[in-house]
């Protein structure tokens, strides 16, 4: 290894990006890079075609990373083609491109992952399938990772129920979410309301009813203000116009940062998403199409140190030397 190891780091969405950010921020001495989320062979070829623009490769999200990587002034290796890297950090495994599959790899989980369904039955009982077709819930099962750090130790016992090695799974908490408290400080003008955080369900080929999901808002808001923010995946024109045709008088927000939001609302609602975590976290009423008490065990650690934490497990890596043979995770001491 040389003397200022090289790192690079595998963003996605926004969320993904900013959570790889705030790790490489934590990790000194090393030469750092980014990219955004990328694959090969026929999945780039799709990528190219549009057929993407659904997922992280799709050039829709793949442009906020890069604006956000370009604002920040950090430094780019788009494919992770410029360089031989000492570790990879990436946000997610559910593709492993051939360039990096010989390197030493960590990941971080996102958030809440997709409710195992068929697809993930299918890629268990088929290793052969790749993770992708199952979405997130896959996470984790791609064994091309010497550590995966994960948001509390009640994912701890997912990812192990779904066949990750345990000796892998190192409890960090996340970066965006491990400190949730601090959303409270916020310049957003609105108090007091039912916040709505939708999904992209549709955009991803999920089963929703848009309808009877505005009608149990309306139900549960039961006359107080109700306030949406939209999923940064959605069609904007399309759910405001909907939302606008059942409660006339809600505000819709395409953009802005939903923890603020949620940390001045009275109410969330959510369907599946990774904000009824930051609502638990925060003492909120949430209401989620999961269950709101299962959900309660999954709330990642709050003390603010994820990314320091993360930082840790990588130089760990780092220090363990080369990938132990086909595959086999490093013996490294348990992160503190």
């Amino acid at each position: 290894m040389s003397p200022r190891p090289k790192v690079l780091f595998i963003c996605g969405s926004l969320n993904q990006t900013t959570q790889m950010h705030k790790v490489a921020n934590e990790l000194g001495h090393c030469d750092k890079a980014f990219t955004p989320y990328y694959a090969d062979g026929l999945l780039e070829t799709a990528r190219r075609l549009g057929l993407a623009e659904f997922t992280i490769l799709g050039d829709k999200l793949r442009r906020r990373c890069l604006d956000y990587l370009e604002a920040h002034r950090l430094p780019l290796d788009v494919g992770g083609r410029a360089s031989d890297y000492d570790l990879v950090v990436s946000c997610s495994d559910l593709i492993v491109p051939g360039n990096i599959r010989r390197h030493r790899v960590v990941v971080v989980q996102e958030g809440l992952l997709d409710q195992p369904r068929m697809s993930f039955r299918l890629c268990r009982a088929l290793p052969f399938l790749p993770l992708w077709l199952a979405g997130t819930s896959t996470t984790g099962l791609s064994g091309r990772h010497e550590r995966f750090c994960v948001a509390s130790e009640g994912y701890r016992d997912i990812f192990i129920a779904n066949g990750v090695a345990p000796e892998r799974i190192v409890v960090t908490g996340i970066p965006n979410f491990d400190d949730c408290g601090r959303y409270r400080d916020n310049a957003f003008p609105h108090h007091g309301y039912v916040l709505v955080c939708s999904s992209d369900a549709r955009e991803t080929f999920k089963r929703h009813d848009r309808v009877a999901f505005l009608a149990r808002c309306l139900a549960i808001a039961a006359g107080r203000r109700l306030i949406f923010k939209l999923h940064p995946n959605e069609k904007a024109a399309r759910a405001t116009r909907e939302i606008h045709d059942a409660a006339p008088d809600a505000l819709v927000f395409p953009t802005g940062c939903a923890e603020e939001m949620i940390a001045n609302c009275d109410v969330l609602i959510t369907q599946y998403s990774s904000t009824a975590l930051v609502g638990l976290a925060l003492g909120k009423e949430v209401h989620s199409d999961a269950d709101v008490d299962w959900m309660r065990s999954l709330v990642p650690v709050q003390d603010g140190g994820a990314a320091g934490r993360i930082a840790g497990v990588c130089r760990e890596v780092l220090e363990a030397g080369e990938r132990s043979p086909a595959g086999a995770p490093a013996r490294l001491v348990e992160a503190s």
